[in-house]
């Protein structure tokens, strides 16, 4: 049960019922997430820019979503873990092995990914003090400095998301129950 009111579009503040019905509009449901962040009107405000700005940044949609993943898992956001996995096989954005291996916390295959999925997490380890190994490897695997500021970027908005839903205990939408992930003991360290 979310510690929070779980907004419709009836129930919530003013400010964020138009946020809320294009949710509905567009996705078809209103993800528990967005009806909890209505409860501030100015973080779903914000999650919703920050989304946009980040689908344009120079990563593309596969490396979005290792970003995403690597920090839900990090955080031990279950609720956006769902989310993204549901994303990335409705849209067959990564392999079905990368996803796995990103759900449980594994190194991927792919080499390049494998080096974002690490930068990520020296991101999160560090608070954004990268060491210049970690740096390089990303360099390396054909990654730019502005990749690596889009990777930081994708870090503050799983943040958001992974932080309101652990504050508030958002429960999984039935619609995103095919991909429950429980986080182990270790995701919360």
């Amino acid at each position: 049960m979310s510690r929070f009111p779980i907004h419709s579009p009836d129930s919530a503040p003013e400010a964020a019922r138009d946020a809320l019905n294009s949710v509905r509009q567009a996705s078809g449901f209103i993800p528990n997430l967005i009806g909890v962040l209505a409860n501030a009107p100015t973080a779903l405000e914000t999650y919703r820019t920050v989304s946009a700005i980040n689908a344009r940044s120079s990563l593309n949609a596969a490396e979005r979503e290792v970003v995403q993943l690597t920090a839900a898992t990090t955080h031990g956001c279950a609720f956006c873990v769902a989310g993204h996995s549901a994303m990335v096989e409705k849209q067959a954005l990564l392999p079905p092995a990368v996803l796995a291996a990103l759900r449980e916390r594994h190194a991927l295959d792919d080499p390049r990914l494998n080096a974002l999925a690490r930068f990520t997490l020296a991101v999160i380890a560090g608070r954004g003090q990268v060491d210049d190994d970690a740096y390089a490897t990303f360099l390396a695997a054909g990654f730019t400095p502005a990749n690596a500021l889009d990777a930081v970027l994708g870090v503050s908005l799983a943040t958001l998301c992974n932080f309101a839903n652990n504050l508030a205990q958002t429960p999984l939408n039935p619609e995103l129950a095919t991909w429950r992930w429980d986080a182990p003991a270790a995701a919360h360290a």
